[in-house]
């Protein structure tokens, strides 16, 4: 399979990253151990999670998420096959949040232990952090790449003159650059990364991760109605971009699967897969069988007229 480099970190994947903010919260450990190993043996590597998956789960205080990952590693044997994503930033409850050199040395310890292993192969501020300066934060995560914990580092959800403003001060100092951005985009959700964050990532050649490239499940085509989204896991979250665009849409993903006969949801991650800057979608599955689903993305290909309704319609 052919791999995608994740900007200049040195590091590159297949073309999906598996999003691990499902274990322990909709997963159990074993299905999420078996999507792990389904996930690896296909030939996939890249794994993201968080220190805060999953604080949302009443009983949970985070880290749920990666300790099922640090338990599978131990017992599959498989770290060297894989590359472990993490971020830090949010907050912990009882440990606290944001991007100070104290919390992110803690923070990375902490991940290290639940993850059961030496390094972290990419290391993600999850949101940024403005009342602490950006020289700090990365003096900080200077420190964990020279003592050998962290290889890379990225970024979540920053905004295109902050993630340039932190490219600019670590030139300067001397300091890691952020090498990958991880920001919300799919087709429902285009404004967020097209434009000046999309400019600045494929000028500084810095690896493109997107979350949520399926929008909570909506571009599944499970939900048609607000009456879908009633009691429904994420059914809060469809339900606030459930509109006449939104369903558009889905209507030309679903003309679009026909002819190509695939699913919606293999349209969707194709279309991302084909975007300007874009490394590898980051997918959550609950079942085995939605990610053999996903695992078909890779043999569709979208013609040139396919592309232009799809972005016509999505704009």
């Amino acid at each position: 399979m052919r791999h995608r480099r994740l900007g200049g970190s040195g590091l590159s994947c297949a073309p999906l990253a598996l999003g691990c903010h499902v274990f322990g919260w909709t997963v159990d450990a074993p299905t999420s151990c078996a999507i792990l190993d389904a996930f690896v043996d296909r030939g996939f590597s890249l794994i993201d999670t968080a220190d805060t998956y999953s604080t949302w789960v009443p009983g949970h205080s985070g880290g749920e998420s990666e300790t099922i990952i640090g338990d599978w590693l131990k017992a599959s044997c498989k770290r060297d096959r894989v590359l472990i994503a993490t971020k830090l930033g949010g907050d912990m409850p009882n440990v606290g949040r944001g991007l100070s050199a104290a919390h992110i040395i803690r923070s990375a310890d902490d991940s290290l232990r639940r993850l059961k292993t030496d390094r972290i192969d990419l290391y993600q501020a999850h949101f940024d952090d403005t009342a602490v300066p950006l020289e700090e934060t990365l003096a900080a995560f200077a420190r964990l790449i020279e003592s050998g914990k962290v290889r890379a580092i990225g970024a979540s959800n920053y905004s295109a003159p902050r993630l340039a403003e932190a490219l600019a001060i670590a030139r300067a100092q001397g300091l890691p650059l952020y090498s990958c951005l991880q920001p919300h985009y799919n087709l429902v959700t285009r404004g967020f990364y097209e434009g000046g964050l999309r400019d600045l990532c494929l000028r500084e050649d810095l690896g493109v991760i997107p979350f949520r490239p399926l929008e909570a499940g909506f571009l599944t085509g499970k939900y048609r109605s607000l009456a879908d989204t009633i009691g429904a896991t994420r059914g809060a979250v469809v339900a606030r971009i459930l509109d006449d665009r939104s369903l558009d849409i889905l209507r030309e993903l679903d003309g679009a699967a026909l002819r190509l006969n695939a699913t919606p949801a293999q349209v969707a991650i194709a279309w991302l897969l084909a975007q300007p800057g874009v490394t590898a979608p980051i997918v959550s599955v609950t079942s085995l069988a939605q990610l053999e689903e996903i695992f078909g993305a890779m043999e569709v290909a979208l013609d040139a007229r396919t592309l232009m309704r799809l972005d016509f319609v999505s704009a």
